[in-house]
């Protein structure tokens, strides 16, 4: 579908048919055509090449093939050309079939919003018709006031100028009579030109050259759909309060531009077909409905919407033929079941009966028309017995199918048999595959519920077990009997023997059960300087340990945190901290040495002032008021900082003296440096004390135990604080 409807394609097809011969360019105008009937724009290019060569018969056939379907000026004006053309040198007969072709013309596209040139050259022509005496001068006169009268009430680009000629054209005539109809006219037009500007706002989001192709879900698609859309609602609320006729025809007119660029689109030929319905006008209804599956034959909506219709007026044989045809088309038995609906409706319950009788011998037939017509056998014919039968018959084809058996088990719930409801269960779900049967088992469960003591309840329950979780090692938590399944067994619809928060706390534990137990390989992933290369080319993949999984419970502090707060370097660094008690699970000391050597300076020294927060996500606010208080080094600045509290790089250390970082600046530029420092703290401090304090408990209480973390953990060599969160105080000290 996307190859054929290839707007790119058929854009460049048509610029190349403009420069090839007639006889070339006509069959790449009709291929075009035959994809895009709607295009205006392709129809006029066309009719253009035939009147380049003055080949007035075959201008007139592609004229008779496009203009009542293409409702666009520029195609139109095309055509009017045409007709002044073969009709100008014919005298009062030519006068007369241009006067005719203007006025079929202005009924067509009189009302669209470009349209004024249309109207302006319809005037320019009656003023230029001969008048031999004054009868016929008084004649014509008449006759432009009428048109000038019908272009002034029309919201187009040229209602003001129109509006200003008919002024001058009434004072010309008679300014007595100028006068009384200018004042008669004044109001409508102001309604006119409202109604226009408001139009206008609607046109603008519109693209009318856009070539009509299948829905592909693409923006610019959907944007014209809603604005179309729209168009059409403004229209239809009728804003210039004109009267019905002449808004039918505003109305009519849009869907007919709408349905050029969304020609292939559904629901906009329904919506135009029950719109036809709603103002009393079912032919032409019937008419869309008819064009509607020309553009769209596959769409059996449209056809079951076109059979409703002709079913509702009586037409029973036209609608017959419709359901017919989907029959035709269709490859699932939804066709089927409905035109079982429609001959039970239409002829009766036995012209039913034989369908189906012929239908359940299709290969395209399914359980469902079986369900469809024991339903309705026993609910419209009142026959319990023969849907039984039906049901039975079709339980020997889909005895494994789960939908059909809980559909029987609710036939049979109807009729209040609980005998046969449990042998079907029993029969089914000694076939049904295990994988399948879930849904089966959980029914059987609520018929015991309804139907069953105690004992046949728990039966099947353990039963229902078994049967899903099998008799293993592996199954035995889940064959035991919980909580969960009391909770279950003593619901009922939305009503739950228990409180929300339990029901949470039952679905968590149910979680770990089923993890708690569970084999896990472990895999050694081997270490070395091969190791991404020997994963990456191993086929085998390796899960996460599900096992392992908790639940997060944010008042318990992680282990991690725990083992890290009591290893504690010659200095305060939280970084360096975490390093090392990191640095004491065996081989990786050595991955986190390098860490210092190949990370930034300022990298460094800010996740040195990050704070130490429990739990697996940070209050942000506290996180950024401790940066913003904290006088983050830059350059050769952070390399010395790090290197006065201990961290002094080998010589082999890139970022070492060697690369250049030892040099040492003069004393006044370091105090220039320093100031800078300062007078960048005082601005830092003072957006900290300006911002307000939150007034969130639980956020005071994080921004209290920040505070306190940071304090405790100074070290006897050295101590670093970084301020109150909520005065924005800064200080530091350094031994």
């Amino acid at each position: 579908m996307a190859d054929k409807y290839n707007v790119e394609e058929a854009e460049a097809l048509a610029k190349r048919a403009l420069h090839l011969p007639i006889a070339q360019a006509t069959p790449i105008y009709e291929q075009l055509l035959s994809l895009y009937p709607t295009s205006a724009r392709f129809w006029k290019q066309y009719v253009e090449t035939q009147m380049a060569v003055n080949n007035d018969d075959a201008t007139k056939q592609i004229f008779s093939r496009c203009l009542l379907t293409c409702l666009q000026v520029p195609l139109w004006q095309c055509y009017i050309r045409f007709i002044r053309k073969v009709y100008d040198k014919k005298g009062a007969e030519g006068q007369e079939e241009t006067t005719k072709a203007f006025e079929f013309m202005l009924n067509y596209i009189g009302t669209d919003i470009a349209s004024g040139p249309i109207w302006t050259e319809y005037i320019t022509f009656l003023k230029s018709l001969p008048a031999l005496n004054p009868h016929e001068d008084m004649q014509r006169k008449i006759a432009l006031r009428k048109v000038y009268q019908r272009a002034i009430l029309t919201p187009t680009h040229h209602v003001e100028q129109l509006w200003k000629e008919y002024e001058n054209f009434e004072n010309s005539v008679s300014r007595q009579l100028a006068k009384g109809l200018v004042n008669e006219y004044q109001p409508k037009f102001n309604s006119a030109r409202a109604v226009y500007r408001e139009r206008k706002k609607y046109i603008e989001d519109i693209d009318c050259n856009m070539l009509a192709v299948p829905p592909t879900g693409s923006s610019k698609e959907e944007a014209q759909w809603v604005a179309w859309k729209k168009f059409l609602t403004f229209e239809k609320g009728n804003p210039q309060r004109i009267d019905t006729g002449l808004s039918t025809k505003r109305i009519i007119y849009v869907y007919e531009q709408c349905l050029m660029c969304l020609y292939h689109y559904p629901d906009v030929w329904y919506d135009y077909a029950e719109w036809h319905l709603k103002s009393g006008s079912t032919d032409a209804a019937i008419k869309v409905f008819q064009r509607a599956l020309k553009a769209i034959p596959d769409s059996e909506t449209l056809k079951y919407a076109y059979a409703e219709l002709e079913e509702a007026r009586g037409a029973i044989q036209s609608a017959k033929n419709l359901y017919e045809s989907v029959l035709g088309v269709s490859t699932n038995s939804l066709a089927q079941i409905q035109f079982l609906r429609f001959l039970r409706r239409a002829e009766g319950v036995e012209a039913a009966r034989k369908y189906f009788l012929e239908a359940r011998k299709s290969p395209s037939c399914t359980y469902h028309v079986y369900i469809a017509f024991a339903t309705m056998a026993f609910c419209l014919d009142k026959d319990p017995k023969a849907a039984h039968n039906i049901f039975e018959e079709g339980l020997k084809r889909y005895m494994t199918e789960p939908v059909y058996i809980l559909e029987y088990a609710d036939f049979l719930t109807r009729l209040n048999d609980d005998r046969n409801i449990r042998a079907l269960f029993e029969r089914a779900l000694s076939t049904l595959p295990t994988e399948e049967s879930a849904e089966v088992w959980n029914r059987f469960v609520q018929f015991e519920q309804t139907y069953g003591d105690l004992t046949s309840i728990l039966k099947v329950e353990q039963r229902r077990k078994e049967a899903l979780f099998g008799k293993g090692e592996e199954a035995s938590p889940a064959l035991d009997s919980s909580l969960q399944d009391v909770v279950s067994r003593y619901s009922y619809m939305d009503l739950w023997p228990c409180t929300s928060k339990e029901l949470d706390h039952l679905s968590r534990q149910e979680l770990l059960v089923k993890n708690m137990n569970k084999k896990v390989e472990k895999t050694n992933l081997p270490h070395g300087s091969g190791t991404i290369g020997s994963v990456a080319s191993s086929s085998k993949v390796v899960f996460p340990d599900t096992a392992q999984m908790i639940v997060y419970d944010p008042t318990k502090k992680s282990e991690f945190s725990s083992s890290a707060k009591p290893v504690a370097a010659s200095n305060s660094n939280t970084f360096q901290s975490n390093v090392t008690a990191t640095a004491t699970h065996g081989s990786a000391n050595t991955a986190f040495d390098e860490i210092p050597k190949t990370t930034p300076p300022a990298l460094l020294a800010f996740l040195a002032n990050l704070p130490h927060v429990d739990g697996p996500t940070p209050n942000v606010d506290v996180v950024l008021s401790i940066c913003l208080q904290s006088d983050l080094p830059t350059g050769q600045t952070a390399k010395q900082s790090f290197t006065a509290k201990g961290n002094v790089p080998s010589q082999n250390d890139p970022s070492g003296p060697t690369r250049g970082g030892s040099q040492r600046l003069p004393r006044d530029r370091r105090a220039t440096k320093r100031k800078g420092s300062d007078r960048q703290e005082d601005d830092d401090t003072a957006s900290i004390q300006s911002q307000p304090l939150p007034t969130d408990v639980f956020r005071l209480r994080q921004m209290r135990k920040a505070r306190g973390i940071s304090t405790s953990s100074q070290t006897p060599t050295g101590s670093a604080s970084y301020g109150s969160a909520y005065s924005g105080e800064l200080s530091g000290s350094t031994g």
